[in-house]
């Protein structure tokens, strides 16, 4: 979770203090990857993902300073936290031509409001269109990767 800033981060956050020499055992290491348990997705309702798509790189943070004028690539998906972005890239197959090429690759990136209101674009994974055994993050979650609802995803083609 290094690379996820400290407003975005879930849990305690706080910061683990040594005890004094000689008073109890000292606090268990962190764990090493936050495991998520799996959504029972017959039970629970999903949430609604606002994607944008763009081939050649990602939507700058200035594209979606203006609430209700955001860019006109969205496509809409209804998925759970438990989505992986091997399932994204594969629903974004469905709707953009350039991401069904053979040699594309796809970049993950949320885009939300920092704590002063200003949009900001995190790049969270990346793919290749087709696996061919080159796997990147396909299997990081999104869940894993701090998503909260209310976020955009931002997919850049290449």
């Amino acid at each position: 979770m290094a690379d996820v800033p400290p407003e975005r981060r879930h849990g305690g956050g706080g910061r683990t203090t040594l005890p004094p020499p000689g008073r109890g055992p000292l606090p268990p290491p962190p764990p090493s990857r936050m495991r998520f348990e799996p959504v029972e997705r017959e039970k629970t309702c999903p949430l609604l993902l606002r994607v944008f798509t763009k081939v050649g790189g990602h939507h700058s943070k200035e594209e979606f300073a203006i609430r209700g004028k955001e860019p006109k690539d969205e496509v809409q998906i209804y998925t759970w936290k438990d989505a992986n972005l091997r399932e994204l890239t594969d629903l974004v197959k469905e709707v953009s031509p350039e991401a069904r090429r053979r040699d594309a690759k796809l970049s993950f990136a949320f885009v939300y409001p920092d704590k002063t209101g200003r949009f900001v674009v995190r790049e969270v994974g990346r793919t290749f269109s087709y696996g061919n055994g080159r796997r990147l993050d396909d299997a990081k979650t999104l869940a894993e990767l701090s998503f909260q609802i209310g976020d955009y995803l931002d997919v850049a083609i290449q």
